[in-house]
Parts: C-alpha cells; sequence; structure tokens
C-alpha cells in the first residue's frame, strides 16, 4: 500500500512499549509486535495466496475474519475500490485499536470490528487462520458457513501437514535429551495436529462447502543462526508459547536455549532454515 510510510509515522509517535524488557508480554504488546514485526515476515506469505487465487469478481460484501492489524484487509479495499464493501474483524480489541487507528490514518473504507455478524450476511468471507491452533480450523469454517449467503465465495489461510518439519525434528531432539514433554510426545501431537490436505478438502465439504479447491504454496524462512531464530518475535512470543505450553517458563526459556546449540551444533556456519505449507482452501456455500 502506497502509504505505509505514512502509518509507520503513526506508529512511532504511539509510543510503544519497550519488547526487550521481560519474557512475558501483554495482549496490548504483542499486538505492537504483529504490526511491527511479524506482518511483513509471516503474514505476506499467506495472503499472497489470496491475492493470485481468491475471486472477489461477483461479490458486493467481503467480511474478513482474523484480519491482524487490517494491513491486508485495507490492501483488498484499496483494490476494490467501492465495488465491494469490506468489513474486517480482529483477534481482540488492542489488535482491532491498531487497525482503527491505520484506517483513519490512511483514509480507508475498511469497517473494523469485533462484532458477531448474523447468518447469511455476505457474498464472500476470508478467514487467517495461520495464527490459530488446528482444532480450531474446523469451527473457524463452520462460522464462515454460517455468516455466507448461499452461494458465497469463502477461504480460509491454514497450515498444512508437513510444515515446521526442521523445527519438529530438533525439538523432539531436546524434549527427549532433557527430558522433558513426556520425552517428545509434546512434539509428536504437535505433528499430529497438522492436517493433510484431503482432511481440511473433507472438513471443508462436512461444514457445507461445495467446489472446493486447495492452493498450496512452500514457505521458506531463514535465520543466520540458532541464536537469532529462537529469537525472533515470531518464534519467542507466539509459536513457542503455544507450542511449549505444557511446560513451565523455566522450562521454556531451558528448552529453546538448548534448541538454539543445536541447530548451531548441527548447521555449524551454515544459516538455519525451516519451511511451511501455506494452504488456501476454497470454495462455495451450498
Amino acid at each position: 500500500m502506497a502509504d505505509t510510510v505514512r502509518w509507520k509515522n503513526v506508529v512511532a509517535a504511539c509510543q510503544p512499549v519497550r519488547f526487550n524488557e521481560c519474557m512475558a508480554k501483554s495482549q496490548k504488546e504483542l499486538a505492537f509486535l504483529r504490526e511491527l514485526f511479524v506482518n511483513e515476515d509471516w503474514t505476506r506469505r499467506f495472503t499472497d495466496l489470496i491475492d493470485k487465487h481468491f475471486d472477489l469478481s461477483n461479490s458486493e460484501s467481503l467480511l474478513y475474519v482474523n484480519a491482524g492489524t487490517g494491513l491486508h484487509a485495507m490492501a483488498i479495499g484499496e483494490k476494490l475500490d467501492d465495488k465491494v464493501d469490506v468489513v474486517a474483524t480482529c483477534e481482540n480489541e488492542d489488535l482491532l485499536h491498531i487497525a482503527q487507528d491505520k484506517a483513519a490514518a490512511l483514509k480507508s473504507k475498511v469497517d473494523f470490528s469485533l462484532t458477531w455478524f448474523e447468518d447469511n450476511s455476505f457474498d464472500a468471507i476470508l478467514v487467517d487462520a495461520s495464527f490459530v491452533p488446528p482444532e480450531g480450523y474446523e469451527a473457524l469454517l463452520d462460522d464462515s458457513v454460517r455468516t455466507g449467503k448461499t452461494g458465497a465465495t469463502i477461504g480460509i489461510l491454514l497450515l498444512t501437514a508437513g510444515s515446521f518439519g526442521e523445527i519438529f525434528s530438533l525439538l523432539w531432539e531436546v524434549l527427549f535429551s532433557e527430558d522433558l514433554g513426556e520425552q517428545g510426545q509434546t512434539v509428536e501431537n504437535l505433528i499430529r495436529e497438522l492436517p493433510t490436505i484431503w482432511q481440511i478438502e473433507e472438513m471443508a465439504k462436512a461444514v457445507g462447502l461445495e467446489n472446493v479447491k486447495t492452493h498450496v504454496a512452500k514457505e521458506v524462512f531463514e535465520y543466520d543462526n540458532g541464536a537469532a531464530f529462537v529469537a525472533s518475535p515470531l518464534m519467542e512470543y507466539f509459536f513457542f508459547p503455544e507450542w511449549l505450553r505444557s511446560l513451565d517458563e523455566g522450562d521454556q526459556e531451558r528448552v529453546t536455549k538448548k534448541l538454539a546449540e543445536l541447530i548451531d551444533q548441527e548447521d555449524g556456519n551454515l544459516s538455519f532454515r525451516f519451511s511451511v505449507k501455506a494452504t488456501l482452501l476454497t470454495g462455495e456455500k451450498g
């Protein structure tokens, strides 16, 4: 979006909290981290799939669910001009405030809210589930079908089997060597929870979608070394807390430290890379 620079000036004026002062982050701090670091590094990889494969040409209204801090929803709104009414929901109030302030600064027409919407309200629904645990995928799909009109185009961004494989194999070694997480059962559960393409297609059909299609992109993330990887905002504040939630804070710190050391032992002077299967599932409400 051409006016992104103006928004960065708005963010600077907000004087956000200092993120390095402590391990635990408030919801407000996490919202700023999403805006300043995670959107470009993570979310853009998924929204590129929408721009390539989600057709809004026959829609007059769009609901964008889990819009984060709103950048992609506003980019869609700008591209569509006045052809489509765009409404976007944010995951919590702190993300909502950032999205609303950004929309005001950029004069975006997107209506951001936390509102619950009535059945059969929209011609198109987009859901960003890239930060949603896999057990939440079906509920999001079901609610998308509920809010869509008959024939509505529905799309959901999510992760599928094969994602994070490079991390999970190393994490299993660390948990086993440290006698934590039931000696790797934690990682085995994480791997098993990620659905296959066939499973999400069947899930979509079960909640009433027709003409189901999937589009998959392998996205590779690269870090200079193990320390840079475990200290990245994406990992430290968004994925590790979820993956290691069964461990106390002290054990979580021990595991991530050992993980960084293991990465450097195995990769030496090489950078560390991991990949995810970014997936866009689309269908029509029957």
